[in-house]
Formats: C-alpha cells, sequence, structure tokens
C-alpha cells in the first residue's frame, strides 16, 4: 500500500520540477504556438539558469515566429557562441540571413575567412584539448629523436616534432581566438526595423546626414562608442562598420550587442 503513494509522491515531485523549468514552460507554449510567451519563457531561463546554446537556438526560433528577425539573428549568433558545432542554429541563422532586406557582400579576405570557418568548426575547450594532445604527441616525437637507435626512426621523430611543433602553436592559438570570439561583444545586430547610419553622432541629423539607411537582422562591427553623460536625453552611438568597408554611426537603441 505505502509503494503506490511513494511513486505517487515522486511523480508530483518531477512534475513540479518540469513545470518550475522556463525551458520546459517555453517548449510547451512554443507547441502550443503562443510564441510571444515562448520567448518570454526562454528568456527567463537564460536570466535564471544561465546562458545555453539549444535555449537560444530556442529562442531564436520564437523570435522569428513572432517577426522579431533582428532579435532572432542575435539569439542563433549567440547559440554559435557557445556550441559552434550547433547545425540547427547555423542552419536556422542561414536562413534567416537571406530573407534579410539586406545583404552586403563579404570582402574579407580569403585566408581570412577560412581561419573563421576552421575556428568555427570546434569550440575553444576542442582546440584546447587537440592543442594538449598534440603537445603529447610532440614529446613523444622528441623522445624518439633522442632515445631511438635508427637513423631512420631519427628522423621521423625530428621532421615529425617540427610538423606537430606547427600544429600545437596553431590549435593553441586558435582556442585562444575561439575563446576571444565567443566572449567578444564588438559585433551587433539591428532590431529595429530601420536604422539610418549617419556621418555624424548627433541627434535630430539632417537628411544630408544620413548615409544610408539599414534594416532589421543586418549584423555591423562597432568600433567606437559615444555618449553624452551631460545630457541624458542625448542618445548613446555607436561607430560601426559593415563589410569590413562601410564606417558611420548609428544609435545604439537600434541595435544589440551579440
Amino acid at each position: 500500500m505505502k509503494r503506490p503513494a511513494v511513486s505517487f509522491i515522486l511523480a508530483l515531485g518531477v512534475a513540479a520540477a518540469a513545470v518550475a523549468s522556463p525551458a520546459v514552460a517555453g517548449d510547451s507554449l512554443y507547441n502550443k504556438e503562443e510564441f510571444r510567451n515562448a520567448a518570454e519563457a526562454y528568456e527567463q531561463s537564460i536570466s535564471e539558469e544561465g546562458p545555453d546554446a539549444d535555449t537560444y537556438y530556442n529562442l531564436g526560433n520564437a523570435y522569428y515566429r513572432t517577426g522579431r528577425t533582428g532579435k532572432a539573428v542575435v539569439a542563433y549568433e549567440r547559440a554559435l557562441r557557445l556550441q559552434p558545432t550547433h547545425e540547427d542554429a547555423r542552419t536556422n541563422l542561414g536562413f534567416v540571413n537571406s530573407r534579410i532586406e539586406d545583404r552586403p557582400e563579404d570582402d574579407s579576405a580569403f585566408l581570412s575567412n577560412l581561419q573563421k570557418t576552421i575556428r568555427n568548426s570546434m569550440s575553444a575547450n576542442a582546440w584546447a584539448w587537440t592543442a594538449m594532445v598534440l603537445f603529447a604527441v610532440l614529446l613523444g616525437a622528441i623522445a624518439l629523436y633522442i632515445f631511438a637507435q635508427s637513423v631512420g626512426l631519427r628522423k621521423c621523430g625530428f621532421f615529425g616534432g617540427i610538423a606537430l611543433c606547427v600544429l600545437f602553436v596553431y590549435s593553441l592559438v586558435t582556442a585562444l581566438s575561439s575563446a576571444g570570439h565567443a566572449q567578444s561583444h564588438e559585433e551587433a545586430v539591428v532590431i529595429v526595423p530601420t536604422t539610418y547610419l549617419s556621418s555624424t553622432p548627433r541627434p535630430g541629423n539632417t537628411a544630408s546626414d544620413r548615409l544610408v539607411a539599414i534594416h532589421e537582422g543586418t549584423k555591423v562591427e562597432i568600433i567606437d562608442s559615444l555618449s553624452t553623460p551631460d545630457d541624458p536625453t542625448s542618445p548613446k552611438w555607436y561607430n560601426v562598420k559593415i563589410n569590413n568597408s562601410t564606417k558611420a554611426w548609428l544609435k545604439a537603441v537600434d541595435v544589440e550587442r551579440i
């Protein structure tokens, strides 16, 4: 007679834990197509339980379903910062980017793009472990060169050690680069339907100051910021770069840092 009671209490405990989890609540709301409430639940989960790649991915889906393209791009980008191998987030980010109004061509150098692709193929921790493994093998190659009796084996140890040393240094540098990229906040995304790049960082700028309009979902790189503490009504401005070439100013409230 006691076992059913205990099982019932445990079931209630599991159910209560599920209800208490904002992420689980968000999944339930998303399945009910209550996308705005689902987004709020995922935001609560990130605030209370900490950043998580899957939660950011789900948040991006909920944002996109409510028409908040810019916020969706931010969420997918954050998911990939935490987990560069998250293929679902990468796929959905590519889909959303293909549908935004502004799609500037990337004029970065080929080697720079190749390095970014290699860096994003694994997380910073994975690159660090790779560097450690290569270092261990490098020590083995050094030992082979020092202690081997055969000239052929010593040559293998010597030239193999050189190659391993290069790979070790490259993996270590890439691990540091990946960790720095994950913690960087120099990129931002436009989260309003339309904003204007301006030649000067001042409120009420004239039409001649406005260089071009950019639209929701466009990603920019923040170079500098400017604010006027003495005038609380004056907005903060970012000096941004698009596509490694176009530099201008825009209102900070119109973008969200990744």
